[in-house]
């Protein structure tokens, strides 16, 4: 499914947060944002996820304005795995990932044998399926971020949104959601604060800065030494290893 946005722009009080920022995704790509911390990469989810409404400018789900849809509606298109998950409840872990069903369901369905074979499925692939009736809030914070996702999997959509995924997460778990949605054969857009995984896993990246769109392309295209310095201001080189894949170091 194609994820496009045409000149969102969002302001809090007089500051302009987002000036103006299209992007598209293709059907089945993995698209990177990224940037310095406050240069709008979470704010523009936002909009995508309709958190926040923007000033201007619309998003679109498959051809169609996000605006003119139900909740429900997106909700079956499009699955998000955010950066801060709180409940006020003591769910459990497969209550929480039960969550992911509600989209399909009419109003007060119960849950039904089919919902609880994909919960337990999507557990066991975020490799939490001993967790299911541990209380989530007494994971950590990489343990919770696994759970997420797998609410975000049992919703079985077209489409996933991923603000910072790797936050919390040992490199093991890193490496593990990146290669697990890689595989999915969905539309993503993503957020990424290290830009290693970006290049490892991107098929196309946009940059941001204080709110503007820096630059866009292939990994190799985005990610060179004068493009990083100019967003990050610090020097780095490009390096590949014996299987071609590309590293940034930093100096």
């Amino acid at each position: 499914m194609k994820i496009c946005t045409e000149d969102i722009r969002v302001s809090f009080q007089a500051h302009e947060i987002l000036k103006g920022i299209s992007i598209d995704a293709k059907d089945k790509e993995f698209v990177g944002i990224i940037g310095p911390n406050g240069s709008g990469k979470s704010t523009l989810l936002k909009c995508i996820y309709r958190i926040l409404r923007p000033d201007r400018g619309a998003v679109y789900l498959g051809g169609e304005e996000l605006q003119s849809m139900s909740v429900k509606s997106s909700a079956k298109k499009m699955a998000v795995v955010a950066q801060h998950n709180y409940y006020n409840f003591d769910f459990s872990v497969r209550e929480v990932v039960l969550m992911g069903r509600s989209p399909h369901k009419k109003t007060l369905e119960r849950d039904n044998a089919r919902d609880y074979e994909i919960v337990e499925e999507a557990l066991r692939t975020v490799q939490m399926g001993e967790f299911g009736d541990r209380i989530f809030s007494t994971l950590s914070g990489g343990e919770q971020q696994r759970v997420i996702l797998a609410r975000a999997l049992a919703q079985q959509t077209p489409a996933l949104i991923l603000d910072e995924p790797t936050n919390h997460l040992d490199i093991t778990h890193q490496l593990l959601l990146m290669e697990l949605v890689k595989k999915l054969d969905v539309t993503v857009i993503s957020a990424i604060h290290d830009l290693n995984i970006a290049a490892a896993y991107c098929d196309r990246i946009y940059v941001l800065k204080d709110g503007q769109l820096e630059g866009c392309g292939t990994p190799k295209e985005v990610l060179t030494p004068e493009m990083i310095r100019r967003i990050y201001k610090v020097n780095a080189e490009i390096a590949y290893d014996s299987k071609g894949k590309m590293h940034i170091l930093f100096l």
